[in-house]
């Protein structure tokens, strides 16, 4: 793996490439590995979110024991504080954080649709006021690029629009084709070789517009592509429906990532579909709620049915909180004890590394479809709650 990487550095500049290893023959589900300057990945993946520099409560060798590859950043959390000069100052977000596996930013577009009551959009970019201390803060694309740049990381994402749904053709197609001018001005204004700027599919649920997006964003030739703008309320069929029609128009030698997805359905169903990269805060944030995700469906564990539950959350689940009882874990919610988070976060991180890397070997092995059914066998067999 190690002579892979260095041949590819050394022959294409130490941008991140996929390297497809097989392609299902029923479904379009894809197993390959990513190339990238802190090293190989192999897809498809979940990435866990450290919006501020850390994946919530799970300290980095926790982490990594989860089977997490690569994780995120946040562009616009990170600039106000701690300032992406003092990360750059100290090395970059890598050597900041302790992470020697691959990162990605994203542009702090997501900020301009959770952030609106707060900002101001013009096509120069948005100005953010801060909720942390009410400063303003001028986000464009080059600025965006500019502190992604400055954080260091593997892959940076285009500023795009996002818009929440339901919405006017109107309003979905001018942030769509600002999504496409503005790919272009951080396209333009990138610099750094050992990063790779991804870009951003927008159009709403509008089938058109999607692929209008798609096809504007493959003419720019960018190392990755991006599908925004779903899991912001519309049904999941609704999602795995655009992505049916948006996914065949992105380039198939690169990497796919579908952003802010998903549930474990959704992550079967996106696979199925030609996605190679996922992220999502629910694990974590489920996690934090004494929601477990296990094969069997979700656990809610301040039920009282688990108050004396021997049994552990998964039997072959290798996780610290699996060593535990389910009764155990219960009484660490219960008593307001801080390790229930922790335990319950690096559980539900594990069972989303598991469950793709279950897929890439079912991909592999040829029975894609079937191990899809086998998990939803599974997940309907939940102890009275929804398994998906």
């Amino acid at each position: 793996m190690e002579t892979t990487l260095r041949r590819f550095l050394e022959s294409d500049g130490m941008k991140v490439k996929l390297e497809l290893q097989k392609v299902d023959q029923e479904t379009k589900a894809r197993a390959g590995v990513l190339h990238t300057p802190h090293g190989d990945v192999p897809t498809p993946i979940f990435m866990p979110v450290g919006t501020v520099g850390s994946v919530k409560g799970i300290e980095l060798g926790l982490l990594e024991a989860t089977g997490a590859r690569i994780i995120l950043g946040n562009t616009y959390h990170l600039a106000l504080r701690p300032g992406e000069e003092l990360i750059r100052d100290l090395g970059g977000l890598h050597h900041f954080t302790g992470w020697k596996g691959p990162m990605l930013t994203d542009s702090g577009g997501f900020q301009v649709f959770s952030l609106a009551q707060r900002s101001k959009l013009t096509e120069e970019g948005v100005t953010f006021q801060s909720h942390i201390d009410g400063r303003r803060m001028m986000l464009s694309p080059e600025r965006s690029i500019e502190i992604q740049e400055a954080l260091g990381s593997d892959i940076a994402m285009c500023m795009d629009q996002l818009v929440g749904l339901p919405n006017t053709d109107e309003k979905i197609y001018e942030a769509m084709m600002r999504s496409v001018r503005w790919a272009k001005r951080c396209l333009d204004f990138a610099s750094r070789e050992d990063q790779s700027l991804f870009g951003i599919v927008q159009g709403g649920l509008n089938r058109n517009f999607r692929i209008e997006c798609a096809q504007r964003l493959a003419e720019l030739d960018f190392p990755g592509y991006a599908v925004g703008g779903l899991s912001v309320g519309e049904p999941p069929a609704q999602m795995y429906e655009t992505l049916d029609y948006t996914v065949p128009e992105l380039p198939q030698d690169k990497p796919h990532y579908l952003m802010g997805v998903g549930t474990p359905q959704d992550l079967i169903e996106g696979i199925a579909r030609g996605i190679d990269m996922f992220d999502c805060v629910m694990p974590t944030r489920n996690g934090r709620n004494a929601m477990a995700f296990t094969k069997h469906g979700k656990m809610r564990l301040r039920n009282l049915k688990y108050r004396a539950d021997d049994r552990p959350l998964e039997e072959d689940c290798p996780c610290p909180a699996c060593r535990r009882s389910r009764a155990y874990l219960r009484h660490l919610f219960m008593a307001g004890e801080m390790l229930g988070p922790i335990l319950l976060s690096i559980h539900n991180i594990t069972y989303y590394e598991r469950l793709v890397t279950q897929c890439r070997e079912a991909i592999l092995a040829g029975r894609y479809r079937q191990f899809m059914a086998e998990c939803y066998e599974g997940w309907s067999q939940s102890e009275g709650e929804n398994g998906t």
